[in-house]
């Protein structure tokens, strides 16, 4: 990549960091780390425990996690909707085009948010708990830590239909992919360090069967491996893992792509374009710039239309909303 596309990644990086520290401080919006550590001064180690012991467990909960957050974020906000469940008057995010069947990690949520309540009832938000969990998760796996701003409150309500909507599908064209980021303020070199994210863990078949059987721009002998865990017909529950790498946070998945193994279509995707073509090369290179970059924009996503103040509440259990 040319010095000058190095610089201008940078600078659209240092500016959207900077307006980040800017509003994180402010009267009413989220604050630093610190926030508990007069109500609930063990939380954050508490998150970390329970994240670290899953980790060591089964590896691929950490970017189970990591993808709950994902999900969380881009519906409403990073408010916890992605949690609660279906109720007479709503309909939750669990079942939605891209989480039924899919999302996981729900349970280590409930056990964090149990061991909370224990320490120090209705203090710690289930939003706060999925952002941090998140990064923990990615620090676990290799990626590079960032600090967490807290203060969100929980979400009393879900959308189905806004899940539907704007989570962005696996068969997106790079123009769609753009679009849908762009809805979210991220910007296209933005989106190409976030779908870093399919570093780790794994896809569903039906994710993943139209790539492998009806397009080109795929590397045969990586097609055909892919086709032994996916039938062309059934098999939709059968899962690959998202890149070579798997349970590694590092730039193993940019390789893929340019090496034509991306696993979705929508990865794939962002070598059809001058600018994100050119980051994905240049993350194959450069390891530590991508897991920089990725921390960078992660703490971005996760000051996505928070609830403060007396908006919101703290959930007792986060899958329903008190009583």
């Amino acid at each position: 990549m040319a010095l000058s596309s190095k610089l201008m990644i940078k600078c659209w990086l240092l500016l959207n960091i900077t307006f980040l520290i800017g509003i994180s401080t402010s009267v009413g919006q989220l604050t630093n780390e610190m926030y508990y550590d007069n109500t609930c001064p063990n939380a954050l180690v508490a998150i970390q425990q329970a994240v670290q012991n899953a980790v060591l467990g089964e590896a691929r909960i950490g970017a189970s996690l990591l993808r709950l957050h994902f999900q969380d974020c881009f519906v409403q906000g990073c408010d916890g909707s992605v949690l609660l469940d279906d109720t007479s008057s709503f309909k939750g995010e669990k079942n939605s085009l891209q989480n039924a069947n899919s999302l996981r990690g729900f349970e280590l949520i409930d056990d964090i948010k149990s061991t909370l309540e224990t320490m120090c009832p209705n203090v710690v938000s289930c939003a706060d708990i999925l952002t941090v969990a998140a990064r923990d998760a990615v620090v676990l796996l290799g990626g590079q830590s960032w600090n967490v701003p807290l203060g969100r409150r929980d979400s009393t309500t879900a959308s189905l239909d806004a899940s539907n909507s704007d989570i962005p599908a696996p068969s997106l064209n790079l123009d769609g992919l753009i679009a849908t980021f762009a809805r979210k303020n991220f910007t296209a070199l933005e989106m190409v360090t976030l779908s870093g994210v399919h570093t780790i863990g794994d896809a569903r078949c039906t994710s993943f069967r139209g790539r492998i059987y009806n397009e080109t721009n795929i590397d045969p002998s990586f097609a055909e491996s892919k086709r032994l865990l996916c039938p062309f017909n059934g098999g939709d529950n059968n899962i690959s893992t998202l890149s070579n790498s798997s349970i590694n946070f590092d730039n193993t998945y940019y390789n893929d792509l340019v090496s034509k193994k991306g696993l979705l279509h929508s990865d794939q995707q962002l070598l059809n374009g001058l600018s994100t073509s050119n980051q994905v090369i240049a993350y194959t290179t450069d390891n530590e710039s991508f897991k920089r970059d990725f921390a960078n924009v992660m703490l971005k996503m996760g000051m996505l239309s928070p609830l403060t103040g007396s908006d919101g509440q703290i959930r007792q259990n986060c899958r329903f909303i008190n009583a």
